[in-house]
């Protein structure tokens, strides 16, 4: 019989063995706001939304790695779980004793990050107690991991577009940020050829194809408002208006 493996192309292969290192540079860009956070020994009014969110995805996708057995996907996530409660430490460290850092306290999104723990342990132990064919429980605790991790992917490739309005209005989008951007975009990139090519995996390449067009708008505002002398901003506008 013939490998499977043979079959892929080395350009589908290189994009497989590429997509973990551009996932963890994407996973590394909070560092430098960590830092001036350590640095101002203050949280401000910046959210915590991004790391707890980061750590449920994490949980799911190396969950969901381990599953389906893909290497590349399970390590991938568990990496970016540690940076994830790195920054979420570092964090709450420095969050104001009154803070309410939405959607909710520091205690919601510990409670929401053990919540996804538990919901997602109980489902994998429920299919493997009543699944005994095989490997088969594995592919159906995959299944719903699968597709809970993909709505939690999604979100996160989707929060920089709700700036959209104020790019629009303003006719700037210095708030988009580009090196951010154009990582994400790689990143979505390779995993989307990952997941046709190798993976076949719906799970895999579904959101990294939405992921995918959502960086390309924003690349696209970069562009069709860069070096604008004439934007305003929003305080401008509404004294305007």
């Amino acid at each position: 019989m013939v490998d499977p493996s043979a079959l892929v192309s080395p350009w589908i292969k290189f994009c497989s063995n590429t997509a973990p290192m551009a996932s963890i540079v994407v996973f590394m860009a909070p560092y430098p706001t960590i830092q001036q956070i350590t640095k101002d020994k203050s949280a401000g009014s910046l959210p915590l939304l991004p790391y707890s969110s980061m750590i449920s995805s994490c949980i799911l996708w190396f969950v969901y790695g381990l599953l389906i057995q893909e290497r590349n996907v399970w390590f991938t996530n568990l990496v970016g779980l540690f940076f994830g409660l790195f920054y979420f430490v570092k964090f709450t460290k420095y969050v104001p004793p009154k803070s309410v850092t939405l959607p909710g306290t520091v205690r919601h999104h510990e409670q929401a990050c053990l919540g996804v723990v538990a919901a997602t342990s109980i489902w994998v132990l429920v299919c493997y107690l009543t699944v005994q064919r095989s490997n088969m429980w594995m592919t159906y605790a995959a299944s719903l991991v699968g597709n809970i991790a993909v709505v939690f992917c999604l979100l996160m490739f989707a929060s920089p577009l709700s700036a959209l309005k104020t790019v629009l209005r303003t006719r700037s989008a210095k708030s988009i940020p580009l090196p951010f951007t154009l990582a994400t975009v790689l990143n979505c990139f390779l995993w989307s050829v990952a997941g046709l090519g190798e993976f076949h995996d719906f799970n895999i390449y579904f959101p990294n194809l939405l992921g995918l067009a959502f960086g390309l708008i924003q690349v696209a505002l970069k562009i069709i408002f860069v070096n604008n002398s004439s934007a305003k901003s929003e305080d401008q506008i509404d004294l305007v208006m």
